[in-house]
Protein backbone atom coordinates (compact mmCIF):
# COMPACT_ATOMS: atom_id res chain seq x y z
CA UNK A 1 0.00 0.00 0.00
CA UNK A 2 0.65 3.47 -0.17
CA UNK A 3 -0.98 6.11 2.11
CA UNK A 4 -3.00 3.48 2.54
CA UNK A 5 -4.40 2.67 -0.97
CA UNK A 6 -4.16 -0.63 -2.00
CA UNK A 7 -2.13 -0.68 -5.45
CA UNK A 8 -2.97 -3.63 -8.06
CA UNK A 9 -1.12 -4.26 -11.22
CA UNK A 10 -2.52 -5.99 -14.02
CA UNK A 11 -0.73 -7.31 -16.78
CA UNK A 12 -2.73 -7.91 -20.21
CA UNK A 13 -0.56 -10.33 -21.57
CA UNK A 14 -0.70 -12.07 -25.21
CA UNK A 15 2.27 -14.22 -25.50
CA UNK A 16 4.46 -12.95 -23.31
CA UNK A 17 6.29 -16.06 -21.75
CA UNK A 18 9.57 -14.71 -22.90
CA UNK A 19 9.55 -11.21 -21.21
CA UNK A 20 6.68 -12.06 -18.47
CA UNK A 21 9.04 -13.07 -15.68
CA UNK A 22 11.35 -9.92 -16.26
CA UNK A 23 8.47 -7.59 -16.21
CA UNK A 24 7.33 -9.33 -13.03
CA UNK A 25 10.84 -9.51 -10.76
CA UNK A 26 10.63 -6.17 -11.55
CA UNK A 27 7.85 -5.29 -10.22
CA UNK A 28 8.22 -3.24 -6.42
CA UNK A 29 6.11 -5.65 -4.22
CA UNK A 30 7.16 -3.01 -1.33
CA UNK A 31 4.17 -0.96 -2.06
CA UNK A 32 2.01 -3.07 -4.94
CA UNK A 33 -0.43 -5.21 -2.73
CA UNK A 34 -1.40 -8.00 -5.51
CA UNK A 35 -1.37 -8.77 -9.58
CA UNK A 36 -3.35 -9.67 -11.72
CA UNK A 37 -2.17 -11.66 -15.10
CA UNK A 38 -4.67 -12.06 -17.86
CA UNK A 39 -3.89 -14.33 -20.65
CA UNK A 40 -6.15 -13.72 -24.06
CA UNK A 41 -5.48 -16.61 -26.10
CA UNK A 42 -1.83 -16.96 -25.81
CA UNK A 43 0.08 -19.80 -28.26
CA UNK A 44 3.18 -19.78 -26.27
CA UNK A 45 3.44 -20.69 -22.34
CA UNK A 46 2.53 -17.80 -20.87
CA UNK A 47 0.15 -19.31 -18.44
CA UNK A 48 2.65 -21.74 -17.16
CA UNK A 49 4.85 -19.42 -16.51
CA UNK A 50 2.38 -16.46 -14.30
CA UNK A 51 1.67 -19.70 -12.68
CA UNK A 52 5.30 -20.99 -11.79
CA UNK A 53 5.74 -17.17 -10.94
CA UNK A 54 2.89 -17.89 -8.05
CA UNK A 55 0.68 -14.89 -9.75
CA UNK A 56 -2.59 -15.44 -7.51
CA UNK A 57 -4.84 -14.31 -9.86
CA UNK A 58 -4.51 -15.83 -13.35
CA UNK A 59 -7.44 -14.53 -15.80
CA UNK A 60 -7.67 -16.79 -19.20
CA UNK A 61 -9.60 -16.70 -22.27
CA UNK A 62 -9.70 -19.66 -24.05
CA UNK A 63 -9.57 -17.72 -27.58
CA UNK A 64 -7.88 -14.22 -28.31
CA UNK A 65 -10.83 -11.73 -27.93
CA UNK A 66 -8.73 -8.68 -28.31
CA UNK A 67 -6.70 -6.05 -26.49
CA UNK A 68 -9.15 -4.09 -25.50
CA UNK A 69 -11.60 -7.21 -23.86
CA UNK A 70 -7.91 -8.23 -21.96
CA UNK A 71 -8.26 -4.77 -20.20
CA UNK A 72 -11.75 -5.27 -19.68
CA UNK A 73 -11.05 -8.13 -17.70
CA UNK A 74 -8.23 -6.72 -16.05
CA UNK A 75 -9.75 -3.54 -14.60
CA UNK A 76 -13.20 -5.92 -13.68
CA UNK A 77 -11.29 -8.05 -11.64
CA UNK A 78 -9.02 -5.25 -9.81
CA UNK A 79 -12.08 -3.33 -8.87
CA UNK A 80 -13.71 -6.73 -7.05
CA UNK A 81 -10.32 -7.59 -5.38
CA UNK A 82 -10.91 -3.94 -3.97
CA UNK A 83 -8.02 -1.70 -5.75
CA UNK A 84 -7.30 1.88 -4.98
CA UNK A 85 -5.03 2.01 -7.37
CA UNK A 86 -4.64 0.15 -10.82
CA UNK A 87 -1.26 0.23 -12.89
CA UNK A 88 -2.13 -1.28 -16.34
CA UNK A 89 1.86 -2.39 -17.43
CA UNK A 90 2.56 -4.91 -20.56
CA UNK A 91 4.78 -7.30 -19.88
CA UNK A 92 6.33 -7.39 -22.67
CA UNK A 93 8.80 -5.66 -20.65
CA UNK A 94 8.47 -2.08 -22.93
CA UNK A 95 8.09 -0.47 -20.21
CA UNK A 96 10.09 -0.48 -17.49
CA UNK A 97 8.07 -1.22 -13.96
CA UNK A 98 10.38 0.68 -11.90
CA UNK A 99 7.94 3.59 -12.27
CA UNK A 100 5.20 2.27 -10.49
CA UNK A 101 6.12 4.09 -7.61
CA UNK A 102 6.11 7.70 -9.20
CA UNK A 103 2.79 6.73 -10.76
CA UNK A 104 1.12 5.18 -7.89
CA UNK A 105 2.31 8.08 -5.89
CA UNK A 106 0.58 10.87 -7.88
CA UNK A 107 -2.30 9.21 -7.43
CA UNK A 108 -2.21 8.03 -4.21
CA UNK A 109 -1.54 11.51 -2.93
CA UNK A 110 -4.25 13.08 -4.65
CA UNK A 111 -2.23 15.11 -7.10
CA UNK A 112 -4.22 13.44 -10.28
CA UNK A 113 -6.65 10.38 -10.60
CA UNK A 114 -5.08 9.29 -13.81
CA UNK A 115 -1.18 8.85 -14.89
CA UNK A 116 0.29 8.12 -18.23
CA UNK A 117 3.70 6.84 -19.03
CA UNK A 118 4.90 9.06 -21.45
CA UNK A 119 7.59 7.99 -24.06
CA UNK A 120 7.49 11.30 -26.20
CA UNK A 121 8.30 13.38 -23.15
CA UNK A 122 12.26 13.84 -23.29
CA UNK A 123 13.77 11.26 -26.24
CA UNK A 124 12.79 7.89 -24.90
CA UNK A 125 10.84 6.80 -27.70
CA UNK A 126 13.32 7.58 -30.50
CA UNK A 127 16.23 6.54 -28.26
CA UNK A 128 14.37 3.17 -27.29
CA UNK A 129 14.05 1.91 -30.49
CA UNK A 130 10.54 3.37 -31.85
CA UNK A 131 10.37 3.34 -35.50
CA UNK A 132 10.28 6.60 -37.00
CA UNK A 133 7.22 5.84 -39.00
CA UNK A 134 5.48 4.99 -35.68
CA UNK A 135 7.19 8.52 -33.94
CA UNK A 136 6.05 10.09 -36.98
CA UNK A 137 2.14 9.00 -36.88
CA UNK A 138 2.25 9.49 -33.13
CA UNK A 139 3.37 13.00 -33.21
CA UNK A 140 0.64 13.95 -35.92
CA UNK A 141 -2.46 11.48 -34.15
CA UNK A 142 -1.57 13.00 -30.63
CA UNK A 143 -1.82 16.66 -32.40
CA UNK A 144 -5.38 16.18 -33.93
CA UNK A 145 -6.42 14.87 -30.83
CA UNK A 146 -5.38 17.54 -28.85
CA UNK A 147 -6.80 19.99 -31.33
CA UNK A 148 -10.11 17.76 -31.42
CA UNK A 149 -10.10 16.91 -27.54
CA UNK A 150 -8.86 20.80 -26.27
CA UNK A 151 -6.42 18.77 -24.62
CA UNK A 152 -2.77 18.87 -23.86
CA UNK A 153 -1.05 15.32 -23.83
CA UNK A 154 2.23 14.53 -25.29
CA UNK A 155 0.90 11.35 -26.16
CA UNK A 156 -2.72 9.51 -26.01
CA UNK A 157 -0.91 5.60 -27.64
CA UNK A 158 1.36 4.51 -24.27
CA UNK A 159 0.37 1.14 -22.94
CA UNK A 160 1.28 2.31 -19.50
CA UNK A 161 -1.28 4.00 -17.24
CA UNK A 162 -2.81 4.31 -13.80
CA UNK A 163 -6.55 5.05 -12.46
CA UNK A 164 -7.77 5.69 -9.28
CA UNK A 165 -10.74 2.96 -8.67
CA UNK A 166 -13.12 5.77 -9.00
CA UNK A 167 -12.38 6.57 -12.26
CA UNK A 168 -12.72 2.85 -13.40
CA UNK A 169 -16.04 2.74 -11.46
CA UNK A 170 -17.27 6.45 -12.84
CA UNK A 171 -16.73 5.66 -16.76
CA UNK A 172 -18.20 2.84 -19.00
CA UNK A 173 -15.00 1.42 -20.10
CA UNK A 174 -16.78 -2.05 -21.06
CA UNK A 175 -18.73 -0.18 -23.73
CA UNK A 176 -15.43 0.85 -25.20
CA UNK A 177 -13.66 -1.49 -28.41
CA UNK A 178 -12.27 -4.91 -27.50
CA UNK A 179 -9.50 -4.01 -29.66
CA UNK A 180 -6.62 -1.79 -29.74
CA UNK A 181 -8.92 2.05 -30.05
CA UNK A 182 -9.73 0.78 -26.47
CA UNK A 183 -7.48 3.09 -24.99
CA UNK A 184 -8.16 5.78 -27.02
CA UNK A 185 -11.99 5.66 -25.90
CA UNK A 186 -11.13 5.17 -22.14
CA UNK A 187 -9.21 8.59 -22.34
CA UNK A 188 -12.06 10.27 -24.25
CA UNK A 189 -14.16 8.80 -21.32
CA UNK A 190 -12.20 10.30 -18.29
CA UNK A 191 -11.74 13.69 -20.44
CA UNK A 192 -15.41 13.90 -20.89
CA UNK A 193 -15.67 13.15 -16.97
CA UNK A 194 -13.66 16.33 -16.54
CA UNK A 195 -10.99 14.38 -14.53
CA UNK A 196 -7.31 15.33 -15.80
CA UNK A 197 -4.40 13.29 -16.47
CA UNK A 198 -0.57 13.58 -15.33
CA UNK A 199 2.40 11.94 -17.57
CA UNK A 200 5.48 11.09 -16.28
CA UNK A 201 8.54 10.73 -18.58
CA UNK A 202 8.78 6.95 -19.63
CA UNK A 203 11.59 4.89 -21.55
CA UNK A 204 10.68 2.59 -23.78
CA UNK A 205 12.83 -0.73 -25.67
CA UNK A 206 11.63 -1.60 -28.51
CA UNK A 207 12.95 -5.15 -29.42
CA UNK A 208 11.83 -8.54 -31.10
CA UNK A 209 9.64 -9.99 -28.48
CA UNK A 210 8.37 -6.71 -27.73
CA UNK A 211 4.50 -6.51 -29.20
CA UNK A 212 3.99 -4.28 -31.66
CA UNK A 213 1.36 -3.88 -34.28
CA UNK A 214 2.33 -3.89 -37.94
CA UNK A 215 1.84 -1.29 -40.64
CA UNK A 216 -2.09 -1.27 -42.14
CA UNK A 217 -3.14 -2.51 -38.50
CA UNK A 218 -1.34 0.72 -37.44
CA UNK A 219 -3.08 2.41 -40.47
CA UNK A 220 -6.91 1.10 -39.53
CA UNK A 221 -6.24 2.31 -35.57
CA UNK A 222 -4.98 5.62 -36.87
CA UNK A 223 -8.09 5.85 -38.34
CA UNK A 224 -9.98 4.70 -35.31
CA UNK A 225 -8.50 6.89 -33.53
CA UNK A 226 -9.42 10.35 -35.33
CA UNK A 227 -13.00 8.77 -35.58
CA UNK A 228 -13.14 8.65 -31.38
CA UNK A 229 -11.74 11.99 -31.14
CA UNK A 230 -14.51 13.48 -33.60
CA UNK A 231 -17.49 11.86 -32.27
CA UNK A 232 -16.06 13.03 -28.71
CA UNK A 233 -15.92 16.87 -30.21
CA UNK A 234 -19.79 15.98 -31.93
CA UNK A 235 -20.80 14.79 -28.27
CA UNK A 236 -18.95 17.80 -26.61
CA UNK A 237 -21.53 20.04 -28.89
CA UNK A 238 -24.20 17.62 -28.28
CA UNK A 239 -24.84 16.68 -31.86
CA UNK A 240 -24.50 13.27 -30.67
CA UNK A 241 -24.59 10.75 -28.08
CA UNK A 242 -21.72 8.80 -28.05
CA UNK A 243 -22.80 5.37 -26.56
CA UNK A 244 -19.51 5.05 -24.28
CA UNK A 245 -20.16 8.01 -22.14
CA UNK A 246 -23.25 6.35 -20.94
CA UNK A 247 -23.07 4.60 -17.80
CA UNK A 248 -26.03 1.91 -18.84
Amino acid sequence: MLNHKKIIVVLPAFNAALTLEKTYHEIPFDIVDDVILTDDGSKDNTIETGQRLNIRHIIIHDENRGYGSNQKSCYSKALELGADIVIMLHPDYQYTPKLIYAMSSIIAYNVYPVVLGSRILGKGALKGGMPLYKYFFNRCLTLAQNILMTQKLSEYHTGYRAFSADVLRNINFTANSNDFLFDNEMLAQIFMKGYEIAEVTCPTIYFKEASVINFPRSVVYGLGVLRVSVQYRLHKWRLIKGKIYTNS
